[in-house]
């Protein structure tokens, strides 16, 4: 699998992945081979690049849900960008509360984990995809940690919007890769100013730039060092909070590497002072990172698979050596303390490398996912 930039796209290239458009109709089906009316449609559409297959590689499986999560996720994108624009345009919210209930409605009452796929981002359409990330995050925390209907609501949209201060920065200081401490102090002012809107826009509605403005405040807090410890943060601040830092670390950027959930999820364990640690709980509860089958790599340099989980402590679980086929418990810290996961295996395009055959044939049973049919080309 390779990432083609959009200018070096050729005919006859095939998918990886669906291409859908802002209302959710599939334009390219993965496994098709692109057209030149096709590249110059991918072009119009916006996209920095896509992910094509070598000319013999097999087709990489998805689920039914990985695909309608990654149709969902482009509807909600250009919703949420067409929502916060118009905010900052007229200072009036006409299409959040719509949004927000739509996300709640897919992603804020399962009852089972889901692939928390990270599509790729550009510096263009970053905050639209990182909003509509940690909303989808916060939909699906707030269910497991059963808030109310409207608590969960005023979460969601406050995860939407908590970051539009910084559309209202100078785009000289948004294309640049690192900031000096001049475009710190106008990202700050930025910030500011986002807050300030929120409280117009949210007159009616304090309880969303509470929730913004304490999450900020916390995060905040991991770089000035600042005890928050009296604080008295609501449920939505505790959850926008962990969204929040996870998603930013787990982000897939171009020309960025992303931070491994392993690391993510260590960092947010090991600060509790920041982000509580029910909240963290309901966020291993939402989505799947060291299941059954995935490959991961271990601080020694060896791979192994994972082949139970450890619902005591997710980062411990139950593995398989690929070197002898030996079983490992990471729990038994007197034989295997200083053995830990440094990082799952992934595709290049941010998917679980997994083996599901391996498990079979070690005589380890789990429930096989159901996988959409591969597209003939």
């Amino acid at each position: 699998m390779l990432f083609v930039k959009r200018e070096d796209l050729k005919t006859g290239m095939r998918l990886a992945r669906p291409i859908y458009n802002n209302n959710g109709v599939l334009l390219f089906e993965r496994n098709s081979k692109l057209t030149q009316q096709g590249i110059e449609s991918i072009r119009n559409f916006g996209l920095i690049g896509i992910f094509v297959l070598e000319p013999a590689e097999p087709v990489p499986p998805m689920t039914q849900d990985d695909i309608e999560f990654e149709r969902f996720q482009t509807m909600c994108v250009f919703s949420i960008q067409e929502e916060l624009d118009k905010i900052i345009q007229t200072k009036r919210s006409s299409k959040m509360q719509m949004i927000a209930s739509n996300i709640i409605k897919n992603y804020g009452h399962l009852d089972k984990k889901i692939n928390f796929v990270q599509n790729l981002r550009s510096k263009e359409d970053y905050i639209y995809k990182h909003s509509l990330n940690v909303a989808i995050l916060s939909a699906m925390m707030t269910h497991v940690l059963n808030l109310k209907v409207d608590e969960q609501l005023e979460t969601v949209q406050a995860a939407i919007i908590h970051d539009i201060g910084k559309m209202m920065m100078p785009k000289s200081v948004m294309e640049k890769d690192e900031w000096s401490d001049a475009d710190q102090a106008a990202v700050r002012t930025a910030e500011i100013a986002g807050f300030d809107l929120i409280d117009i826009v949210y007159s009616s509605s304090p309880n969303i730039k509470r929730i913004c403005a304490q999450a900020q405040k916390a995060l905040e807090s991991m770089e000035t060092g600042e005890d928050i410890s009296a604080m008295k943060m609501v449920n939505g601040a505790k959850v926008l909070t962990v969204a929040e830092k996870f998603d930013t670390m787990t982000a897939m950027q171009f020309g960025k590497e992303p931070i491994s959930e392993v690391a993510t999820l260590r960092h947010l364990q090991e600060n509790p002072k920041v982000y509580d640690s029910t909240v963290v709980n309901a966020l291993i509860q939402s989505i799947n990172i060291l299941s059954p089958g995935v490959s991961v790599e271990l601080n020694t340099g060896e791979k192994a698979l994972v082949i139970a989980a450890n619902e005591r402590n997710i980062l411990q679980p139950m593995i398989l050596m690929f070197r002898d086929n030996s079983m490992i418990d990471l729990s038994n810290e007197e034989l295997y303390g200083d053995l830990e996961i440094k990082d799952v295996m992934k595709t290049m395009d941010n998917r679980y490398v997994m083996n599901e055959d391996m498990l079979q044939k070690s005589g380890v049973q789990v429930e096989t996912p159901e996988f959409a049919e591969i597209p003939q080309e």
